[in-house]
Order: structure tokens, then sequence, then C-alpha cells
């Protein structure tokens, strides 16, 4: 199922979806400094994000990267709606957030280099 983002809120920048299981969501959701759009079911919680958001990362488990925002979920309703015109969460937050709530370092490989140059 695709997720759908409310009307009147654009996606420039594409659409994903991070989600993280039920147990994790309202942490989630009280620690992040913004939130776009938030679905929930009964077993996931699910954060719109920029399309591309998952490039040079690994996401922790035992989330879940869904591009297009199609997520393994039958009735998703949407539980938090952003208080800017944005539908999008921002993806760095969330995904050291998802770190920390699942006991996970942050694991990135885009343009990190070691020792000088």
């Amino acid at each position: 199922m695709r997720l759908v983002v409310p009307a009147g809120l654009p996606l420039t920048l594409g659409c994903d979806a991070v989600g993280v299981p039920a147990r994790y969501g309202l942490r989630l959701l009280a620690r992040l400094p913004r939130n776009g759009c938030v679905y929930a079911d009964s077993h996931w919680w699910w954060w719109i994000v920029p399309a591309g958001s998952d490039v040079g990362l690994t996401w922790p488990l035992p989330s879940h990267y869904a591009r297009g925002a199609r997520v393994p979920a039958t009735s998703p309703r949407l539980v938090g709606r952003p208080d800017t015109s944005s539908a999008y969460t921002p993806p760095i937050p969330l995904y050291l957030m998802a770190c920390q709530l699942t006991g996970t370092t942050p694991l990135w490989s885009a343009g990190v280099r070691t020792g000088r140059p």
C-alpha cells in the first residue's frame, strides 16, 4: 500500500517512508524536533521522508525503508500532521533517533573521509 499525503502538502522532493515497530512510535515521535506526516497501524509507525533518504545510510534494524512510500501495511492512518507546509520529516534527525532507540551505532558512507587530505 502507498501512503497518501494529505492534499495541499507538496512532495517536490519525491516521497519515501521510514517505518519502525509500533513499540518505538510514540517515543520517536516525541523526541524528534520536527515531524512531517506520520502514519500508524497496530504494528508499525511510518514517517514521510524525501526520496533517496537511504543513500549512504544504513537504517538500523528493525526499521524499514520503503521507497515510494509503499509500505507493508493494510490500514495505516494519519496520526501526525506537520505544523509547517512540508510533509517531510527531516531524515537525519529521524535516522539518529532511530539509531539511539534501537541501540545501533549510526553508520553512513557518503562523503565520509578519514584522516587529512
